[in-house]
C-alpha cells in the first residue's frame, strides 16, 4: 500500500450537492478499491491562475489515501470521463511528504 495525494478542481457551476455527491462518489470509488482514507479537505472555490474551459474558477478539493499502485489509474480514467473535473494530480507521497502532510493537518485542527 502506497500513499497518496490527490487534488482535484471541480467546475464552478456546480451546486452544492453536486459536489458534494461527486466528491462521495469518488470518496467511495477509492474504499471500494480497499483504500483507507488518512485525510480529505475542502478548500472551497478559489481563483485559477489561468482559465481552464473557459473559467476562472473552480473547487478545489485534497484527497490524502494509502492504496495499492493498481488503483490509480481507474481512479483517474474516471476523472478524464467525468465532465465535472476540470484538472487533478496524483502525486504519491514519499517519507518527508507524508510527515509534512501530518504536521499540516495538525495545524489545521489546532486552527479550527
Amino acid at each position: 500500500m502506497n500513499h497518496y495525494e490527490t487534488v482535484f478542481i471541480l467546475n464552478p457551476v456546480l451546486s452544492e450537492t453536486q459536489i458534494k455527491e461527486t466528491v462521495q462518489k469518488y470518496e467511495e470509488f477509492l474504499t471500494s478499491r480497499g483504500a483507507k482514507m488518512i485525510s480529505k479537505e475542502d478548500w472551497g472555490l478559489k481563483k485559477l491562475a489561468y482559465p481552464i474551459q473557459n473559467k476562472k474558477s473552480g473547487f478545489y478539493h485534497l484527497f490524502e489515501y494509502t492504496v495499492d499502485g493498481e488503483h490509480i489509474n481507474p481512479l483517474e480514467v474516471e476523472f478524464r470521463r467525468d465532465e465535472r473535473f476540470m484538472r487533478y494530480l496524483t502525486v504519491a507521497l514519499d517519507k518527508h511528504a507524508i510527515s509534512w502532510a501530518e504536521r499540516r493537518r495538525v495545524k489545521l485542527k489546532q486552527k479550527a
